[in-house]
């Protein structure tokens, strides 16, 4: 079960190592090379979705499980990006925001199609943080983020979501953002809540790794870092797994 390791793991201070692959930035002869270097660097976790992504999610599902053993996590931005190949989904609630498609409308669609799947539907409160750039998230989802120094905000939201029965809190600057969510904020929302934290967004240098690790997130994502430079991720699994 992907949800029971990775709160085994946080239970008892270990990191998950998450890629983010957008399917539109790893065409099939990219994705191959993808395939090479995960071999190598051995993830916990890929995550597989983007905030548009107008290539065809099922196939580059396809190619990661005929090829690795690493379990494929769905992180879809919109209904098209659901394929029952995945071994998992984070059923994401954008609860940093108030569009009600992206709170609970476009669950109650795709919930029929989930369940006959069989997938492991992993329930997540995911928190945009302002990341010092307008980001896709923020413009294809319609909603502000949470500014970056209001981390009493991000708190009572990740508390809310927990209270709601959230299984996991995202905490997310997005794709290409400037600045990562800050240290602070990602301390302050651990230490209020019992669920496993994910951190991502921003996170593209072994420093800002080293730091979101060290303010207590237990999953690190990272996504664009590595798509100009994959030897990347065998450094920043050496020092998500040092901790």
């Amino acid at each position: 079960m992907i949800l029971s390791s990775i709160q085994q793991k946080a239970n008892i201070g270990k990191k998950s190592f998450a890629v983010l692959i957008d399917p539109d930035k790893f065409p099939h002869e990219n994705l191959i090379k993808m395939v090479t270097a995960m071999e190598s660097a051995s993830p916990d976790l890929i995550l597989v979705g983007g905030s548009m992504v107008m290539s065809k999610v099922e196939s580059v599902v396809a190619v990661l499980k005929k090829s690795i053993d690493i379990p494929i996590v769905l992180f879809p931005g919109n209904l098209l990006q659901l394929t029952a190949k995945a071994d998992g989904i984070l059923f994401i609630s954008l609860i940093s925001g108030r569009n009600p498609e992206l709170l609970i409308g476009s669950h109650v669609a795709a919930a029929p199609f989930l369940k006959e799947s069989g997938m492991e539907v992993i329930s997540t409160g995911y928190i945009l943080v302002e990341g010092g750039a307008s980001t896709s998230v923020e413009y294809m989802s319609q909603t502000q983020p949470i500014p970056s120094n209001k981390t009493e905000i991000a708190i009572a939201t990740a508390l809310a979501g927990e209270m709601l029965g959230q299984k996991l809190i995202y905490l997310e600057a997005g794709s290409g953002a400037l600045n990562h969510v800050p240290q602070q904020m990602i301390s302050a929302v651990k230490n209020n809540i019992s669920v496993p934290l994910i951190v991502g967004g921003g996170l593209n240098t072994i420093q800002k790794v080293e730091d979101a690790c060290r303010a207590g997130a237990d999953v690190i994502v990272v996504g664009n870092a590595f798509e100009k430079d994959m030897s990347l991720l065998q450094d920043f699994k050496r020092i998500i797994h040092s901790f």
